[in-house]
């Protein structure tokens, strides 16, 4: 029925996915820092539960562009529950968190040259 394991209901569409909301860091950032922080997050990824093809689609739709991302969520079976892909679940149930900082440059990212 509404649970999140369930198929969908025939002419119920699938959430479309757009950009996150623009947000601030804590503090300025520089682009190396904010890689540095992205690189960490994704290498620990796995161990926050899930699995790990899921977390591996999720990174790629993180890193490409809306119309791409979109299909990359399709194809791995990816239920979007909120629109940014803040918040997934796979097929199974699992939930799967994502940190803006992974899905968009914050306003007071400071660019190195």
């Amino acid at each position: 029925m509404g649970c999140v394991g369930s198929s969908q209901i025939k002419g119920e569409e699938k959430k479309k996915i757009r950009k996150p909301k623009p947000w601030n860091h804590s503090q300025p950032i520089t682009n190396t820092q904010l890689n540095r922080m992205r690189d960490e997050f994704w290498d620990t990824a796995p161990h926050y539960g899930g699995r790990k093809e899921i977390w591996d689609a999720l990174r790629a739709a993180a890193e490409a562009d809306i119309a791409f991302a979109q299909a990359i969520v399709d194809s791995a079976g990816v239920i979007v529950s909120s629109a940014d892909l803040t918040t997934c679940y796979d097929e199974r149930g699992a939930k799967y968190e994502l940190p803006r900082y992974v899905l968009s440059e914050p306003i007071n990212l400071i660019r190195e040259s």
